[in-house]
């Protein structure tokens, strides 16, 4: 922000908005938390300034950790090091470029390292990561979440190699934390780069960033001048990065407190009886019970646009949604939502495939055909909720993974066989819920469960009937015959044991009465999470490696017992 002072000492400043260049009078500005009022262009804040603003008032205790900053090369460019450090030190009352502080984010504990651009622009240097390191160690040691805000141009070139080596010391000291199963939050504000974005930065389980800040390893006019290429107008702003999927949020500066509290929720444990008072559903595990049906209408049925979709449940059935975006690695599937969120109560990770209700929404979110990056972006949201202890609660609707070249290109069979090793031997309670339609390996990289549930008029199969009655019979036309063939209705799938129950659906169908549908959705899966998480990890991966392992056996299609299936309802 440019300052335009008027002539008058006592009268009042007024600052130019960098991003629209309206003049903005200072005091409303700076009430606005320096977010400008017509453009939303977010402006820098101090690291006190970013403290006071994220922090429960009275909760703030600043860690008493000194900062320890040597000149051990002698490094002299323009001035010497020694001296800068100096005016940095004068010119924003800071130690170093961080500011590290025990509080409370709506009542939850958090440790918090805050950086400061303008000592030094926020580099990285020994006593930057050295105060990392040691809020990492606290929050280690009280076993409470460690958010980190990031603002820096990279490593502290005055202290050479030793700066260089601080990116290694930061990510170490957050790799103890992701072993001891503490959260680690990142908050990108603008600019970050360089060491500090390529280590603790974007090492964080969960990484947020205001709307407009930039992240990269090279800066733009680095990558301008080094290779002449033209970049962009968007290149490494938070929304570039969210659509590409290395950003989990893009959150304006006004609700960070509330976005920040609900993720730092997801990471407590339910309080004694704030689960188990949902009633059991109607559920159905005897095969007998469930009328016969037409297997090629049954097909239609669960392939209806009224039906609930992912985010529809999540809705109604769950409370507290924060959507997670991103793989970290190449995109951001639509096809594929998930996030962190409440069931009666109790945290847990919740990831479906998204279809939609109408062709433009069909068409956004590929049909629910996942890519790759779908499947990876499960993947780590598996990883958090196994390293948090948070039960996964998968619900699937798909025609089956997404059949381009593109996806075959991005390594789409790698992408379905990791999920599948990953899910078999995660440490937490996987429940997988079969809303509509469940195809092929598409549909079973979400669904290696302990329990598998299916809606009354859902199907799950190998292939889908148009795809068997061309391949089997040469014939698009006897669609309605391979889907009688391949067994894939729910009473059928009861009755191999594939599934453990299934969930009547209200007359008309689930699109019929949304609203009850999702309460015996939630009933269905409560008292479910709540048995399984009563089991110990070891326990839990036995289970559901038994499960897979006796499909197929006389065992399984005879008679269906396993451990842990006892007591379904």
């Amino acid at each position: 922000m440019t300052l335009l002072t008027t002539r008058g000492a006592e009268e009042a400043q007024w600052v130019l908005c960098q991003g629209c260049t309206t003049p903005l009078y200072r005091k409303r500005w700076a009430r606005g938390r320096k977010v400008c009022p017509e453009c939303g262009y977010h402006a820098r804040l101090t690291a006190p300034e970013r403290l006071d603003q994220i922090v429960d008032p009275g909760t703030l205790e600043p860690l008493p950790f000194p900062a320890v900053t040597e000149d051990i090369l002698g490094f002299v460019d323009t001035i010497p090091y020694p001296r800068r450090l100096a005016d940095a030190r004068a010119r924003t009352g800071l130690d170093e470029a961080v500011v590290c502080a025990r509080g409370a984010i709506d009542g939850h504990p958090v440790v918090v390292a805050a950086m400061d651009f303008r000592f030094l622009g926020g580099s990285l240097g020994v006593g930057v990561g050295q105060l990392i390191a040691l809020a990492a160690e606290t929050a280690l040691v009280e076993r409470i979440p460690l958010l980190i805000v990031t603002a820096s141009g990279g490593a502290r070139m005055q202290e050479g190699t030793l700066a260089l080596m601080q990116m290694a010391r930061t990510s170490a000291a957050l790799g103890q934390l992701d072993d001891a199963g503490i959260l680690t939050i990142s908050l990108i504000t603008d600019p970050t780069y360089g060491g500090v974005a390529a280590s603790f930065a974007t090492l964080a389980d969960v990484i947020v960033a205001e709307p407009g800040a930039r992240l990269g390893f090279a800066g733009r006019r680095v990558i301008e001048q080094t290779i002449h290429q033209v970049l962009p107008q968007r290149f490494q702003t938070a929304e570039f990065l969210l659509e590409r999927g290395f950003v989990d949020r893009v959150v304006p500066r006004d609700r960070l407190r509330t976005e920040l509290s609900r993720l730092l929720a997801a990471a407590v444990a339910p309080s004694p009886g704030a689960t188990g008072d949902e009633p059991p559903a109607p559920t159905v595990s005897d095969p007998g019970l469930l009328p016969e049906s037409d297997p090629w209408e049954q097909v239609r049925l669960a392939r209806k646009l009224d039906r609930p979709t992912t985010l529809d449940y999540l809705s109604m059935a769950f409370t507290d949604f924060q959507e997670l975006h991103g793989d970290r690695l190449s995109g951001d599937s639509p096809a594929v939502v998930g996030g962190t969120a409440r069931l009666a109560g109790r945290p847990v990770m919740v990831i479906g495939h998204q279809k939609g209700h109408t062709a433009a929404e069909l068409n956004q979110r590929n049909f629910g055909m996942p890519g790759p990056d779908g499947y990876r972006k499960a993947a780590r949201l598996m990883r958090l909720a196994d390293k948090l202890g948070l039960p996964v609660v998968t619900l699937v609707d798909t025609p089956g993974a997404y059949p381009g070249a593109d996806a075959e290109e991005r390594g789409q069979a790698v992408a379905i066989a990791e999920n599948l090793r990953l899910m078999a031997g995660l440490r937490v309670p996987i429940v997988t819920v079969i809303i509509g339609e469940g195809g092929s390996g598409g549909a079973l990289a979400l669904a290696v469960a302990n329990r598998v549930l299916i809606f009354g008029n859902g199907v799950y199969s190998v292939i889908s009937p148009e795809g068997c009655a061309a391949i089997l019979w040469q014939d698009p036309a006897a669609a309605p015959r391979a889907a009688a063939a391949l067994g894939g209705s729910a009473r059928d799938l009861l009755r191999l044991g594939i599934v453990d129950g299934v969930i009547p659906e209200p007359d008309g169908g689930t699109g019929a009465d949304p609203l009850r549908s999702a309460d015996r959705l939630r009933a269905a899966l409560a008292p479910l999470v709540d048995e399984l998480s009563g089991r110990t990890p070891q326990a839990l991966v036995a289970d559901r490696r038994e499960r897979f392992g006796a499909f197929g056996t006389a065992l399984t299609v005879e008679s269906g017992l396993r451990p842990l299936r006892e007591g379904v309802s």
